[in-house]
C-alpha cells in the first residue's frame, strides 16, 4: 500500500477573458442592418489581418457563412465576430467603429497594437500583443 494521494486534481475557475475585439454602438448597428438585409444568413462578421499595403498589413472584414473550428468567437452587442486565429494577437484590445462623414462611410479600427499607418489610412503596421 502506498502513501500517494490519488485524488482527482482540483481546478480553479478560469477568470473571464477580455474580448479580443469589440464593436462601438455605431458599428454594431451597421453590421446588424447589413446582415438583416442579406440574401442569406451569415454566421457572423469575420475579422482578420493580411499582409499588404505600403505600411505592411491591412485589416480584413467579411461576412462569414460558417465559423471555422479555430476562429475566436466574440459576441458583442448582438453581433457575432469571428476572429481569424492568426490575427488574434494583432487585434487584442481593438474596437471597431463605424464613421460617417460628408464624403465617406467606413469601419474604423482603433487598435492599441498599431505602431504606424500609411498616409491614406488603408494599411497599418501592427505589433503582436505581448500580454504585458
Amino acid at each position: 500500500m502506498s502513501n500517494l494521494d490519488i485524488s482527482p486534481p482540483t481546478f480553479r475557475p478560469r477568470r473571464p477573458r477580455a474580448k479580443v475585439v469589440t464593436l462601438s454602438e455605431a458599428a454594431a448597428e451597421r453590421v446588424r442592418e447589413i446582415m438583416a438585409k442579406a440574401e442569406k444568413p451569415y454566421a457572423g462578421l469575420r475579422v482578420g489581418v493580411k499582409n499588404g499595403g505600403c505600411a505592411g498589413q491591412e485589416y480584413v472584414l467579411e461576412y462569414a457563412e460558417t465559423a471555422s473550428p479555430l476562429d475566436e468567437v466574440v459576441e458583442d452587442k448582438g453581433v457575432t465576430i469571428l476572429v481569424e486565429p492568426k490575427a488574434v494577437l494583432f487585434l487584442l484590445g481593438t474596437q471597431i467603429d463605424y464613421e460617417v462623414s460628408r464624403l465617406a462611410a467606413k469601419f474604423v479600427f482603433r487598435n492599441p497594437n498599431e505602431t504606424d499607418a500609411c498616409g491614406c489610412g488603408e494599411s497599418v503596421t501592427i505589433q503582436p500583443a505581448t500580454g504585458d
